[in-house]
């Protein structure tokens, strides 16, 4: 067994928040870029089969698959958020108890998810408008790779776990292993067994294997902050951990329910449309996926920093991470407007699906940097006691963000419309979130919330929509 690494127990409380912004950021997006890459040539690998169907069952199981996968990220987040506040207090003894209990709580809840849904795969597949054989192999698809989510949430978790402890290297070689393995068995399985579509499917499967297993290593191995509790350490850790696991998880969830509406609304127009927006939805993490990155970056710095009191340097996390996302769109956004042709081309895109591409690329790409807004600052609500407000913000932008807008645009432009409406409805919810953010960090300083053990501020302040005043997460 390895020795375990010495690790400064809080390097976010000092040095440029724009270097650990940066930093963070850089390795995260690498191995969040693998997966992205992974699911692009899994996309790529099933259109060489020439089957319209098969890309367009890719789009809707991916759809579904997002639900699952949206509660792993959720409860990772609050697995994040405990392990980097207990090492900014300077406990890691009580930060590896966390990270223990948080393993136990990822398991016991995807777990739950897999039973609830695996009757009702059919039935959801065709809520969102899989008719026919691609209900057939989107099914199919499921069936296979659904039984996988605990085993892809706890490696998620584990990267989590590393990331507050400021390991971001380590959290990379996680998604970044279990991207690999998937990418080397994705044309074996696919082409050299013929399996097609349930080729596919096992190698997602069992890329998700590797995942876990090179982060166990990181986590527990190397940097000891797995320890399972016993049962009264795991009461104790129970509230805590879903009081930002929850609202987190609804946040989460909110992004594949105006998915699910997108989807539904683009089946509207046949397969080319669906298989047009399948390959946006493969292409959209891979060209901003140092902006998902960024969100999962920007947690732990908060994390440490509100932990160990440093409010001052909350403000200036934000702002480094709102120019970093600013400068990141502009670029790719320019790039993808360059390239959208070839983009449409290497994806043998024609047809609807091909106008689809190509005007996501010139136009709506351009609105992801209001949706990465949101994303920082749905990252800062949850690190700071503030989960609830991610919600309402990510619920507001996938319903109120998504749906009108969406429905609208279908009406009046058809498919290009479904994507003109889901970009446009970003601008307001992503202006408005880092607003109230801003204010809540200003609450925060202005009022600095009880340490952990010690009586709140008065319930009068608990609002920073009032007189500047913010409430701690009890």
């Amino acid at each position: 067994m390895a020795e375990p690494v010495r690790v400064q127990t809080a390097k976010f409380v000092t040095g440029s928040t724009m270097r650990h912004v940066v930093t963070m950021t850089a390795t995260g997006s690498v191995g969040l870029i693998a997966i992205f890459v992974v699911d692009a040539l899994n996309l790529f690998y099933i259109s060489l089969l020439g089957v319209q169907e098969l890309a367009a069952a890719i789009g809707f199981a991916s759809t579904l698959m997002f639900f699952t996968v949206s509660v792993a990220i959720g409860l990772t987040i609050a697995a994040s958020a405990l392990v980097s506040r207990a090492l900014g207090r300077g406990e890691r003894e009580e930060a590896a108890r966390l990270g223990g209990a948080s393993m136990v709580n990822m398991g016991l809840a995807t777990g739950l998810i897999v039973l609830a849904t695996w009757p009702f795969l059919g039935e959801l597949a065709h809520l969102i408008g899989a008719r026919g054989q691609t209900l057939e192999l989107t099914t199919r698809f499921l069936q296979i790779v659904i039984p996988s989510v605990p085993i892809v949430a706890l490696g998620m978790c584990t990267t989590g776990i590393m990331r507050g402890v400021g390991d971001a290297r380590r959290s990379m070689y996680v998604t970044l292993s279990g991207g690999i393995a998937t990418a080397i068995l994705d044309p074996l399985l696919i082409f050299g067994f013929g399996l097609g579509l349930d080729g596919a499917a096992i190698s997602t499967v069992l890329g998700r294997f590797v995942l876990l297993g090179v982060g166990l290593h990181g986590a527990y191995s190397i940097h000891r902050l797995i320890r399972l509790p016993d049962l009264t350490r795991y009461r104790a850790a129970f509230r805590p951990f879903f009081a930002i696991g929850l609202p987190a998880v609804m946040t989460q969830i909110a992004t594949p329910v105006g998915n699910a509406y997108v989807m539904a609304e683009m089946a509207k127009f046949g397969d080319e449309a669906v298989a047009g927006w399948a390959i946006v939805g493969r292409l959209l993490p891979v060209a901003f996926g140092a902006v998902f990155a960024l969100s999962g970056a920007v947690g732990p710095i908060l994390g440490q920093n509100y932990g160990a009191r440093r409010f001052d340097r909350l403000e200036r996390t934000m702002r480094d991470a709102l120019v970093f996302t600013l400068a990141y769109v502009v670029v790719m956004w320019a790039l993808l407007a360059l390239f959208s042709g070839q983009i449409a081309d290497l994806f043998g895109a024609h047809g609807p699906a091909r106008e689809v591409v190509v005007f996501f690329c010139l136009f709506a790409a351009g609105s992801f940097l209001f949706n990465g807004a949101l994303f920082v600052a749905n990252a800062a609500f949850n690190n700071l006691g503030f989960a609830t407000y991610s919600t309402l913000f990510n619920w507001g932008r996938s319903t109120l963000g998504v749906i009108p807008f969406v429905w609208a645009g279908a009406q009046l432009y058809g498919a290009l419309g479904v994507v003109a409406g889901w970009g446009l409805g970003a601008v307001v919810f992503g202006i408005g979130a880092v607003l109230v953010c801003f204010r809540v960090i200003a609450g925060i300083a202005a009022n600095p919330p009880a340490e952990e053990g010690l009586p709140s501020p008065p319930p009068a302040a608990n609002s920073p929509f009032s007189t500047g005043k913010a409430s701690t997460l009890q």
